[in-house]
């Protein structure tokens, strides 16, 4: 349940911009009539319209969920804020200026973000961030710790470098596919190659408790 209330606003942005690119001339007229005070020129062309209500869709999206949480008085996680953030005011940028430029940064910035909290939080504070996370779910080694940390600040720096590769490199429909196929599949999948590294310094419960049977 937590993925998906995670990856929501990235699941109604690619619905948005897939029913909006195949409603081009709706779209436009939607989003001129709705828009077109906050946007330059007053009016959305129908090249842009797909992104531009796509992007508004996700920023009431992250919104949504800050405020949910806190209606709740559920603590709300710091990537939360500064997702929202990022997509306010990138996501503003894109609107304002018609220009898809700038929500295409976002999921760079996120990532780097994220790296960059894990690589600064050991020189600042002196704690591994996936040490105070995971610390009571798994028993690691130091030096586990440590190289899981590196693994993790290095796979982020390169999904915002892959991000932009694509962004600049591709058409923005299949940008919006790589985000959320391309970038959420990575994820898992890296996610799974760390768990299968560090099963091996996970012990099994039912094995840890034959041990003293077994010496006897």
């Amino acid at each position: 349940m937590k993925l998906l209330f995670d990856f929501l606003p990235i699941l109604l942005f690619f619905g948005t911009f897939k029913f909006a690119e195949s409603h081009k001339d709706w779209a436009a007229d939607f989003a001129s009539r709705h828009l077109g005070g906050v946007v330059a020129g007053g009016s959305v062309s129908a090249m842009q319209a797909p992104v531009l209500l796509a992007t508004v869709v996700v920023i009431i999206a992250t919104l949504a969920q800050v405020i949910w949480m806190k209606a709740r008085g559920r603590r709300v996680d710091a990537m939360l804020w500064v997702s929202l953030v990022l997509v306010v005011v990138l996501g503003g940028a894109t609107i304002y200026f018609q220009s898809e430029t700038f929500i295409k940064w976002k999921p760079s910035a996120l990532y780097w973000a994220m790296g960059l909290a894990l690589w600064l939080a050991p020189l600042v504070s002196g704690k591994n961030l996936l040490k105070v996370l995971l610390g009571e779910q798994i028993q690691l080694p130091p030096k586990v710790w440590h190289r899981l940390n590196f693994a993790w600040i290095a796979f982020f720096g390169l999904m915002g470098v892959l991000n932009l590769w694509v962004a600049y490199t591709f058409s923005t429909d299949t940008w919006v596919n790589f985000k959320l196929f391309g970038g959420i599949g990575l994820m898992l999948l890296f996610t799974l190659a760390q768990g299968l590294v560090l099963s091996r310094y996970i012990e099994d419960p039912a094995a840890a408790g034959a041990r003293p049977e077994e010496s006897k």
